[in-house]
């Protein structure tokens, strides 16, 4: 009977894998329009028709899946691996999660879960847990050091033994914290498939992923400090501690196989918690967790896969198994150093749902149909042997990209007009062949038009330094009359080169006659034949040139004498 139930197992399985592995071109690959959106379809259409590279992405299923694990709390109290006590107390969780390509996905999860905790070590120093003395009747708590607020006398005592509500007792009792946590959490995880983009081979049956998240925790922790009925373990915690003393690592087996025997698992008494000013939800305590996870999932269907995965929770707390008290100081407690977290293991079924779509993208490899386009040639056109070329462009039409090229224009390796400058004016009606970046958009001919250059938006006119008049002219001698020789035509032509160089410069000729009018007449006849000869055949303008006769009485050594003056 029990054969023909694996068989039957065995046969269910074997149909549901027989589904793992579509092939490109069939029901489910980028030629099938049932699985493309409608929003997708007009990139479909254009992949279809040879005038876009890129398929539409498909519809693909959600994934929801359960799963049951072992939980854990890493805190002041060692984790303990065991059974549930009832079946309702099985660690599981839930989730749903949908793909957004074929590496990133986003996973909503719940956990449910209940973890416990037993020390093997006798412990002192609990006076400010309540849960072994507050939170239990009196005359059923546990009685510990007490530090005394005035302990100034040396030789007096500075610690009782107190319950924390006035009883004091001649010796402290010994414990063994314990607790059992019933954990509830809902996060938004992001979820990265670390193998599913594969060279070599089509497709995966086997996912690795990781991811994170945040979310929500609330928990309530429970100890077990009374047994069922309602007396407490001082008697099997004082014997236990009488034979194996603090505890060492070694005998932590027997220790804890003896605490077994003497408690029993009713965890009836409220651990520590932070009261009324922690957020809570009913008695549970609520607090922000961050998570992070890895797994790996195995393909057992086209609908369905088995998961493995870890997840680790931080939460900032330190009560999450009830306990974060040091054994020193004696009599006043310190808190302990570090923030409890919780770890889940588990192993689940996830199931694909979603008609007219592909499965989830991370078990889809996306260069399944790279590789088949190059095996098959779809979009290739395969050339016919006489190789025509409509436009007479040297490029076959299988090959052309710009079937109708215009007459005369260079092409490149795939048919397209020559654009060298890139100004969307083709080669063969450029008229400016490399026009700059900077001077596009060009007109119809392909001239664009430069902005002016920084230096000459605002040209700075440099003023050039006058030179200077020169003064150094010789003086003029003549004889009776007023006729030149041949030296005075020297010195004048020595004079009109000199104010050629210059062009700004003046002169001023003068001449000192007596003052008989005949001498003021030979004077100026002298004055302006200097000057006509500079002008006539020295080539000087008329009004650079002035002249002056300035009289003087009993002249008899320069009347016959012209100075020439710059002005």
């Amino acid at each position: 009977m029990a054969s023909k139930k694996y068989k039957l197992l065995f046969g269910i399985l074997i149909i549901l894998s027989s589904g793992a592995f579509a092939q490109v071109g069939g029901k489910g690959s980028v030629y099938d329009s049932s699985v493309i959106p409608r929003k997708r379809l007009p990139q479909a259409n254009e992949f279809w028709n040879n005038s876009y590279n890129f398929p539409a992405k498909p519809r693909n299923m959600w994934e929801i899946g359960v799963s049951v694990g072992m939980f854990t709390i890493s805190g002041d109290i060692p984790a303990t691996i065991a059974l549930p006590d009832k079946i309702q107390e099985t660690s599981f969780e839930a989730h749903i999660r949908k793909a957004f390509g074929y590496v990133f996905s986003l996973r909503l999860q719940y956990m449910n879960a209940w973890g416990k905790g037993q020390d093997w070590l006798g412990n002192f120093n609990f006076l400010k847990n309540p849960a072994w003395n507050t939170n239990l009747k009196a005359g059923k708590r546990y009685f510990a050091p007490d530090a005394l607020l005035n302990a100034s006398n040396p030789v007096g005592p500075r610690t009782v033994n107190s319950d924390h509500a006035g009883t004091v007792a001649p010796a402290n009792d010994v414990i063994y914290y314990n607790y059992k946590t019933h954990m509830q959490d809902l996060s938004l995880q992001g979820i990265v498939t670390l193998n599913n983009i594969r060279f070599h081979k089509q497709k995966t049956g086997i996912v690795l992923y990781g991811g994170g998240g945040i979310g929500a925790s609330i928990y309530n922790t429970m100890v077990n400090a009374l047994n069922s009925t309602g007396e407490n373990y001082r008697n099997v915690f004082n014997s236990i501690y009488a034979q194996y003393g603090a505890g060492t690592y070694t005998k932590r087996k027997d220790i804890l196989k003896a605490l077994k025997k003497g408690m029993d698992k009713t965890y009836e008494t409220p651990a520590e918690n932070q009261g009324d000013r922690r957020p809570k939800i009913g008695k549970n305590t609520l607090k922000p967790s961050g998570t992070v996870l890895a797994g790996v999932a195995l393909k057992l269907g086209r609908r369905i896969n088995l998961a493995i995965e870890d997840r680790f929770t931080f939460v900032k707390d330190d009560l999450l198994d009830g306990q974060r008290w040091q054994e020193h100081a004696w009599g006043d407690a310190s808190l302990t150093r570090d923030f409890d977290s919780y770890n889940y293991a588990s192993i689940g079924l996830n199931f694909n749902l979603g008609a007219k779509s592909v499965e989830p993208l991370w078990w889809l490899n996306p260069l399944d149909y790279a590789y088949d386009e190059l095996m098959n040639h779809r979009h290739v056109k395969i050339p016919r042997n006489d190789c025509p070329d409509a436009d007479g462009d040297g490029v076959c039409d299988h090959l052309d990209r710009e079937p109708n090229t215009p007459a005369g224009c260079p092409v490149d390796t795939h048919g397209v007009t020559r654009d060298t400058d890139g100004d969307g004016v083709p080669d063969c009606l450029d008229q400016q062949l490399i026009t700059p970046t900077e001077c596009q958009p060009v007109d119809a001919k392909g001239v664009g038009k430069c902005p002016d250059p920084e230096c000459c938006k605002n040209p700075k006119i440099i003023e050039q330094p006058k030179p200077e008049c020169v003064c150094d002219y010789p003086s003029l001698g003549f004889g009776k009359g007023a006729g030149l020789s041949e030296d005075n035509k020297a010195m004048l032509a020595t004079i009109a080169a000199k104010m050629k160089e210059r062009p700004d410069c003046k002169i001023v000729l003068t001449g000192y006659p007596e003052t008989s009018k005949a001498s003021q007449s030979v004077c100026q006849k002298r004055l302006e034949e200097l000057k006509r000869y500079l002008t006539e055949t020295g080539g000087i303008t008329g009004d650079r040139i002035s002249t002056n006769c300035q009289v003087i009485k009993d002249n008899n050594t320069v009347k016959n004498t012209v100075d020439v003056k710059c002005n």
